[in-house]
């Protein structure tokens, strides 16, 4: 069987292996039922959804011709480190600075993954992030999140 895609071959491997470790994980928790669902029912469907997609994906990659392959390039090294960082950074700040300073400085520090950068966009990206994270986390899951710097709130 020869892959026609080599892109979509390996991005359906992915999703499946993934699908499946999200399901495996989620089976060590309770799953409830239908009508209330335990806290492994939800990754456990995601699991089996994204390796059911996967599925679908490999299955294109191994039917459909492309017009070169779709070759795999090089690995994009810079966006990969400059995102892992503004996670990690994100990681290291929220309990430090809350989420007022946190999100902007993880949409900023993202931004420059791109090949644009423009503040105009981070500026208003960090104002609407910074209000759903608050509206869904601490409103919403009614979570305990620092949410302005230690040094402000006493």
């Amino acid at each position: 069987m020869k892959i026609k895609s080599q892109r979509d071959f390996v991005a359906g491997l992915m999703f499946i292996v993934a699908g499946i470790a999200f399901a495996w994980g989620a089976t060590s928790y309770s799953f409830g039922s239908s009508a209330r669902p335990g806290p492994g029912y939800f990754p456990f469907g995601l699991g089996v959804i994204l390796a059911v997609l996967g599925g679908l994906v490999t299955f294109k990659a191994l039917t459909i011709e492309s017009a070169d392959g779709d070759k795999i390039g090089g690995i994009a090294w810079r966006p990969l480190l400059v995102i892992l960082g503004a996670v990690l950074v994100f990681g290291f700040l929220l309990p430090r600075m809350g989420l007022v300073v946190t999100v902007p400085v993880l949409i900023t520090i993202a931004s420059l993954a791109g090949d644009e950068f423009k503040w105009k966009e981070v500026i208003l990206l960090s104002i609407i992030l910074t209000v759903g994270t608050w509206a869904v986390f601490i409103k919403g899951l009614s979570l305990v999140l620092p949410i302005w710097p230690p040094f402000i709130t006493g």
